[in-house]
């Protein structure tokens, strides 16, 4: 078994499970992720917590993909937040799991404090009856990967390199809502507006070309801005909005999935209707491009 946030199943991520699965298979263990209902930081230091590049359903998908038998999914709250790693070793690893192989990161921290690392785990391995190996958190090329890096990059709109790092484009889910109302009617790109949830990281402002996947399963190409309509509002929260390319059809209500595969430009305050417009079909020609023969996710 292996233990984490894992949020966003990187490339260092996966790199550690197909090790955990590799000494599974050679020792003939089933294999199983330990993982929390929220990030361990959102109790024990909220106001610094960092956004999330996966929220749980999206995790327990992609770890599903990654051919885990299992997935245990320990509530976090202020108990959990006190107790020594001593008692979650005793209450998880051993009397839950029954774990014989323990594959964790090499910087890996639990328990009250962050005071158990691996050291401390081998040690109660060898008083519980478990292996522990420490492995780094590589990708293809070597390089570290960390979830704190990606999400920088999603930050900075560097969504092509969050993309390498992830092994995936970054997604963002949420339900399709009414917006102003002036995409069709006034600027002829009637967009599909998506109610975000508000621990999940979300690309820095500008326009991407990327992807909208329906709830059937179906993708579709997409021009997506994420912005403050600058050029219709002095000050606005920002919000992201989709335009589906070659899609005639009610979106309201569904949940989307948005995943970003290129950053084409910032988000800019144009002086007329008819120049934002003229900017918006650049903008939509520009995507058809950089997705022609580009692999759906």
């Amino acid at each position: 078994m292996t233990i984490g946030a894992y949020d966003g199943i990187h490339l260092g991520h996966r790199a550690l499970l197909n090790e955990l699965k590799s000494r599974a298979g050679r020792m003939g263990l089933h294999t199983a992720v330990v993982t929390f209902d929220r990030h361990p930081a959102t109790v024990v230091r909220p106001a610094s917590a960092p956004l999330l590049l996966t929220d749980l359903n999206q995790k327990l998908e992609l770890l599903e993909a990654c051919g885990i038998d299992r997935t245990l999914v320990v509530p976090f709250d202020a108990d959990r937040a006190d107790e020594t790693a001593d008692d979650f070793v005793s209450e998880v690893l051993v009397g839950d799991l029954g774990s014989r192989l323990v594959v964790v990161g090499e910087d890996f921290h639990f328990g009250h404090g962050r005071k158990g690392n691996v050291a401390v785990l081998r040690e109660l391995g060898r008083e519980s009856g478990f292996e522990v190996v420490g492995v780094g958190l590589h990708g293809a090329t070597g390089e570290p990967v960390s979830s704190t890096r990606i999400r920088l990059l999603v930050k900075e709109g560097d969504v092509g390199q969050a993309a390498a790092l992830l092994g995936r484009p970054h997604q963002v889910r949420g339900t399709v809502v009414h917006g102003d109302g002036r995409g069709g009617p006034v600027l002829g790109f009637p967009t599909a507006n998506i109610e975000l949830r508000g621990e999940i990281a979300v690309p820095g402002d500008g326009i991407y070309a990327g992807h909208y996947e329906r709830p059937d399963g179906s993708v579709h190409p997409a021009a997506i801005s994420i912005g403050r309509r600058l050029t219709f509002y002095e000050s606005a929260p920002p919000i992201l909005e989709a335009f589906v390319l070659d899609f005639a059809g009610d979106l309201y209500g569904e949940e989307a999935r948005i995943s970003f595969l290129e950053r084409l430009r910032g988000d800019l305050r144009f002086d007329s209707v008819e120049a934002l417009v003229f900017q918006m079909e650049r903008d939509v020609e520009q995507t058809r491009r950089v997705l022609a023969g580009r692999r759906v996710p």
